[in-house]
């Protein structure tokens, strides 16, 4: 058996005299997270290096307390007062549910708290208004720029002229 090399062996061994194994990242250096005690840390390490999103993971008591901790600036994509308003409705409700669900174990459950909707709504109300003059200077900005560019801005974000323009601009050299 000594003498004989399997194909996977012989493909390492070739690349190991090509030099292909050499002078690699993190060669001579220790393997990130052997030294802790956690049996997870290759799990945790995945998820930090990926960016995912774990939420569906938790537990739904701390799903719902993370969701919370998001408001008001996670309903900003919302556009009208009763489309936030049903959402925290509907997280008010998802609390209660969670609460009737049985305890386990010897220590009390955990609970999340519900949201006060008409404070939420107000603060939604003030981040709004704040978005929409932030958006409002933006374009002021942008417009105050365009008029002090010789170009229309027609005319910029039409190229100045036709197609053919151009090109007979081109073919004349001017």
């Amino acid at each position: 058996m000594d003498g004989y090399e399997s194909w996977v062996e012989k493909q390492i061994r070739e690349a190991q005299e090509r030099g292909e194994f050499d002078n690699l990242p993190g060669a001579g250096k220790p393997l990130p997270g052997l030294e802790s005690e956690d049996p997870d840390w290759w799990v945790k390490q995945l998820v930090r290096r990926e960016g995912l999103d774990m939420t569906g993971a938790l537990p739904p008591v701390m799903a719902l307390r993370k969701e919370a901790a998001g408001f008001p600036e996670s309903l900003l994509d919302l556009r009208t007062e009763e489309s936030v308003r049903a959402v925290l409705e509907d997280y008010n409700r998802r609390v209660k549910l969670d609460r009737l669900r049985p305890a386990v174990g010897p220590f009390p459950p955990m609970l999340a708290r519900t949201v006060d909707v008409d404070d939420l709504v107000a603060q939604w109300q003030v981040l709004r208004a704040e978005q929409a003059e932030a958006a409002r200077q933006a374009e002021a900005a942008r417009q105050a720029d365009a008029a002090r560019s010789p170009v229309s801005p027609v005319a910029a974000a039409r190229g100045s002229g036709s197609w053919w323009l151009r090109l007979l601009r081109m073919v004349r050299g001017h």
